[in-house]
């Protein structure tokens, strides 16, 4: 499965959505790791192999970002208590239509003495911006209530950030 446009003249898949259909593959296959994989990529099988080492705990969301074609992160909103309520980090819960993708916003946190603190990305000064040194200091994930429905061919690039278990199917 490669990513960038197809040869067949009539074909309108992306490879943002190429991407996103297997990221969605690849966390629905419960398969055992058997060996590292030296690049970290979105199409890494199976789920916890995003890293080094591979994980062995269980996981069930590989998280990632979404870019818009001026290469800044999309953010969604999510509903929260004392956090500016905005994320760029999502899950993917479902894809259908060709290229529309339902996706679960997921809270950006660190951990700060054992307990989850949510990381606000919003820029202090300017609140419709995304404060990229923010994004840095996120080391943990919680999943949100909080879904969105995308046109997968609007984005231009995806990138995976982490193989995590959020425990959604428990």
């Amino acid at each position: 499965m490669g990513c960038g446009h197809k040869h067949d003249e009539f074909s309108t898949v992306s490879c943002v959505c190429e991407v996103v259909r297997a990221i969605k593959d690849i966390q629905d296959t419960a398969v055992s790791p058997e060996e590292c994989s030296e690049c970290a990529s979105c199409f890494n099988e199976p789920l916890g192999s995003l890293g080094s080492p591979v994980r062995r705990d269980p996981v069930d969301t590989r998280v990632f970002v979404l870019k818009t074609a001026d290469g800044t992160p999309f953010h969604a909103f999510f509903s929260g208590e004392n956090c500016a309520c905005i994320s760029i980090f999502f899950r993917v819960e479902d894809v259908f239509d060709n290229c529309c993708a339902t996706l679960r916003v997921l809270v950006p946190g660190k951990r700060e003495g054992g307990n989850f603190v949510p990381v606000n990305l919003i820029s202090s000064h300017d609140r419709c911006c995304i404060n990229l040194d923010r994004v840095c200091q996120v080391e943990r994930f919680r999943a949100s209530h909080d879904c969105i429905t995308v046109n997968l061919s609007s984005f231009s690039a995806v990138q995976c950030i982490a193989d995590v278990n959020l425990g959604i199917c428990e």
